[in-house]
């Protein structure tokens, strides 16, 4: 049985997440991939308790991670009922539903059929009573953002879910979500977008700085750009990597231009004078100036937390150092 440490809280920064009262880490854990059916249990294990032992209490799902489908939630439920259980109430538990997850016409979108029984399934894989956080994982054109907000609004009132968030909206979807959630007094404590520094979507759109404008919280997911902004491109394209094996859906070989790899070997150069990977180097500048409450981390092996989290030992960026970056990387 497993046993946390005791001195488990100490080295993590804990955040506000907006105006609620809610906290999370300043680095969560996301289960998007090494989780589903085709990985190692042990493995994740390993990694689910090295996070926990450095306080990272927050562990984001969605209703068709895996692969298979609905896999890593299953997979966290057993080590929850082995292993976690006795630490519940030291722990948020968010997940998802939006994009496709059975066959038909209500197990994709924003309806209310597939948002209520999609939670549903994901308690039964979790072995929950509830989950901390539920979000709508993309916008649906095709279902009134009224009916979407008010399933969000009904799983809350039911108790299967006591905050809502949403994620992949832009700054327009958000204002008019945000304003239903308000009527409705949902509460909307969070949103996920992707952002590192090679995606500053966020940033350009305005989102960002709404967010912090009205209080609700932000966790970025790819903060490492599929990898890009890791060691392991910098000199070239590893055959055993996820883009180099053709594994990756989101990222392909001709992404991966001569020029995009020089920047990245520039900003290597940047941590290196930092004192930190650039690994670590990246995950910092998404928490620089306070307006991102936490940043989503994967993990395919423990050593990958242990690195992410001395990220956390150095946050703060000098004028100089954010001025040389967005050199780099065109943005002056």
């Amino acid at each position: 049985m497993y046993i946390a440490k005791e001195d488990r809280y100490k080295k993590m920064i804990y955040n506000r997440c907006g105006k609620s009262g809610l906290q999370l880490p300043a680095l969560s854990l996301g289960m998007w991939h090494n989780f589903g059916s085709v990985n190692d249990v042990e493995n994740m294990k390993k990694i689910l308790f090295t996070a926990f032992d450095n306080g990272i209490t927050h562990f984001d799902l969605a209703n068709n991670y895996g692969p298979v489908y609905g896999s890593a939630e299953a997979n966290m439920g057993r080590i929850l009922k082995s292993d976690l259980m006795p630490y519940r109430n030291e722990m948020i538990i968010s997940s998802k539903a939006g994009y496709d997850m059975w066959k038909g016409p209500y197990g994709d979108g924003g309806s209310r059929k597939y948002l209520i029984a999609s939670l549903d399934e994901s308690l039964k894989r979790l072995g929950l009573d509830y989950v901390d956080i539920f979000y709508h994982h993309r916008p649906d054109p095709d279902t009134p953002l009224e009916e979407t907000m008010a399933a969000l609004d009904h799983i809350v009132r039911q108790g299967k879910a006591l905050y809502v968030g949403i994620s992949n909206y832009n700054k327009e979807q958000t204002q008019k979500a945000y304003q239903i959630l308000k009527e409705q007094k949902t509460p909307f404590v969070i949103h996920q977008p992707s952002y590192s520094m090679l995606n500053r979507w966020i940033e350009e759109d305005g989102l960002k700085d709404y967010l912090c404008e009205i209080g609700v919280g932000c966790i970025a997911f790819s903060p490492l750009a599929q990898g890009i902004l890791t060691g392991k491109y910098l000199n070239g394209i590893p055959a055993d990597s996820r883009i180099g094996s053709g594994k990756s859906p989101y990222l392909h070989k001709q992404d991966i231009t001569e020029e995009k790899l020089e920047k990245v070997r520039a900003l290597n150069e940047i941590a290196k004078e930092r004192g930190q990977s650039l690994t670590q180097m990246a995950l910092a500048w998404i928490l620089r100036d306070g307006k991102v409450t936490s940043v989503l981390i994967g993990a395919s092996r423990p050593e990958q937390i242990l690195e992410n989290v001395k990220a956390l030992e150095k946050i703060e960026f000098s004028g100089e150092e954010l001025q040389a970056i967005e050199e780099i990387l065109g943005n002056n």
